[in-house]
C-alpha cells in the first residue's frame, strides 16, 4: 500500500521508518516531512493541521493509508476531514483527541470510568486558582489545560514559581488558548512509566513500555521538554502492567468515549506513575510519544503497516505485535536554549557516521536543508538510537552514535538509563527508586 505519514518531528521520523520497512508498505510520502524522512520516500508540502489541504495531498498522492503523529493536527480534526473523504486513518478524530487537548476533559473521563488518578481541580481565573494551590500545599502541579507542545507542565516545591506558572497560563499569552484555563492537581511520588496502544474502536492491543526523560537537563533539573531520551523497556514495571493497565484504564475510557458517540482509532498513551498505591494516570495522549516511539519502534519486529492499517479499518483482532529482546536507549540532542530561545540554521556534522555504527539509527526532528548543507530549524533536532543486549550495551552505544554528531550548542542529557544500566552492569536487582524522568 501507498502510506501517507502527517508531521515532521522525530516521533514521526521513526513511524515512517518504522512503515518504510514494513512488507505491507510499497511507497512512503510523508507531509510535511523533513530531510531524514525524505531520505525515505516522497516528501510534499501541505498544511498538515488543515484538513482540506491534507485531504487534497492524500488525494494528489494515492493515499492507501494515512497516519498521523502529532496531536495538533488530530484536534483540529484532520482525522475527520480525512474519514469523510473515505481515507483509512491512523488517529482519532476531535472529539476522541480531546483526551489530549484538554486535561479537564480527560480528568472528567476518568473520574466517569474510576480510572485512579491524582485529585484535581481546573481553574480559568487566579485567585480560586491559588487558593487550591494552598489547599494541597507542595509540590505543586500546574498544567495548561490545552495542547503546549510539552511544555506546559511545571511541578515545583515553590508556591511563587507556582503562581508564576499560574500567570504564565491565566494572565498572560505564553501558552495563547491553551493556557486559558489550568488543571491543578495533586503530586504523586511514585516511579513514571509510559504505555502506548493501538486500538481501532473496539480493541486494544499494548505494545511494550517505555520511560521518558521530561526534564532538559541531568538529574531530572531545569525545565518540563517534549522530552530529552527514553529507553525500552522497562526492568520496573511489575509483571503483566501492560495488561492490567489496557483492562483497568484504556478499554473503559475507550468504551466511556463510544458511548458518547466518539469512534477512537489509532494509538493511545497513558502516562503512568507506578504509586505506592498502585498505578495512577498522569495523563493521556490521543497519539505515539515522543520519545517513547523511537525507542519503541526500534524494538519492534512485527508488520507495523500492518498493525496501522488494522486499527484504521477495524480489524485489529487480526494483529499480533512482537518485539525484539534487546534494549533500545534513544538520545535527544537539542539546540542550546532550549525548551527555551535558541538558534536555527546551524550545520549538523556526523549523522552518516553515526548512523554507520551497528544498531543505531538517528531520526530527524528539527532539521532543514539549506544549500544542500544540513541545519538546526528547531528545539529537539536529532533522536539517536541504539540497540544493544542490554541497556548498558544500548546506552554505551548511543553515546557513541551521539559524540560524532556537531551543530553549534548542542545539547544533550547524559543520564539517560544510567541507573538502569549501573544496575544491570552490576548484576543486581534492579532498584530504579531514584531513577530519574
Amino acid at each position: 500500500m501507498r502510506a501517507l505519514v502527517l508531521g515532521s518531528g522525530g516521533r514521526e521520523s521513526a513511524l515512517a521508518w518504522a512503515l518504510h520497512r514494513s512488507a505491507s508498505v510499497d511507497e512512503l510520502v510523508a507531509c510535511p516531512g523533513n530531510p531524514g524522512m525524505a531520505q525515505l520516500g516522497e516528501v510534499v508540502d501541505a498544511d498538515p493541521c488543515d484538513p482540506q489541504s491534507v485531504v487534497a495531498t492524500a488525494r494528489r498522492v494515492g493515499a492507501e493509508l494515512v497516519v498521523i503523529g502529532p496531536e495538533a493536527p488530530l484536534v483540529a480534526g484532520v482525522a475527520d476531514g480525512l474519514r469523510e473523504a473515505g481515507y483509512p486513518v491512523f488517529g482519532p478524530g476531535a472529539r476522541g483527541a480531546a483526551l489530549e487537548g484538554s486535561k479537564a476533559f480527560a480528568k472528567r473521563v476518568m473520574e466517569r470510568t474510576n480510572v485512579p488518578t491524582a485529585s484535581w481541580s481546573a481553574f480559568d481565573s487566579l485567585e480560586p486558582a491559588a487558593r487550591y494551590l494552598d489547599e494541597l500545599g507542595p509540590p505543586y502541579v500546574v498544567k495548561a489545560d490545552g495542547l503546549a507542545a510539552g511544555k506546559g507542565v511545571v511541578v515545583t516545591e515553590s508556591r511563587t514559581e507556582a503562581l508564576d506558572a499560574l500567570g504564565d497560563c491565566l494572565g498572560g499569552t505564553r501558552f495563547g488558548a491553551a493556557g486559558a484555563r489550568v488543571v491543578i492537581e495533586e503530586f504523586l511520588a511514585g516511579q513514571e512509566v509510559s504505555l502506548i496502544a493501538l486500538t481501532d474502536g473496539r480493541r486494544v492491543l499494548p505494545l511494550e513500555e517505555a520511560r521518558d526523560y521530561k526534564r532538559v537537563h541531568d538529574g531530572d533539573r531545569g525545565p518540563n521538554t517534549g522530552g530529552m531520551g527514553s529507553y525500552s523497556p522497562v526492568p520496573m514495571c511489575p509483571p503483566g502492567l501492560a495488561d492490567e493497565i489496557t483492562a483497568s484504564v484504556l478499554e473503559p475510557v475507550l468504551e466511556a468515549l463510544a458511548v458518547d458517540g466518539i469512534d477512537y482509532a489509532g494509538a493511545i498513551y497513558a502516562g503512568l506513575m507506578l504509586t505506592a498505591q498502585g498505578p495512577k494516570v498522569l495523563e493521556f495522549n490521543a497519539r505515539f510519544g515522543d520519545p517513547e516511539t523511537q525507542a519503541l519502534l526500534m524494538r519492534l519486529t512485527s508488520d507495523f503497516g500492518d498493525a496501522c492499517r488494522a486499527c484504521a479499518t477495524g480489524d485489529l483482532g487480526s494483529v499480533r505485535l512482537t518485539f525484539g529482546q534487546a534494549a533500545s536507549v534513544c538520545v535527544v540532542l537539542a539546540s542550546g536554549g532550549y525548551p527555551g530561545t535558541y538558534r536555527t540554521g546551524l550545520p549538523i556534522t556526523g549523522v552518516e557516521a553515526a548512523r554507520a555504527l551497528q544498531g543505531v539509527e538517528v531520526f530527524h526532528a528539527g532539521t532543514a536543508l539549506r544549500d544542500g548543507v544540513l541545519t538546526t530549524a528547531g528545539g529537539r533536532v536529532l533522536a539517536v538510537v541504539a540497540l544493544g543486549e542490554d541497556h548498558a550495551a544500548a546506552r554505551s552505544r548511543a553515546y557513541e552514535a551521539a559524540a560524532l554528531i556537531d551543530f553549534e550548542g548542542k545539547q544533550l542529557r547524559t543520564d539517560i538509563a544510567l541507573r538502569v544500566a549501573e544496575r544491570r552492569a552490576h548484576g543486581a536487582e534492579v532498584d530504579l527508586s531514584r531513577e530519574m524522568t
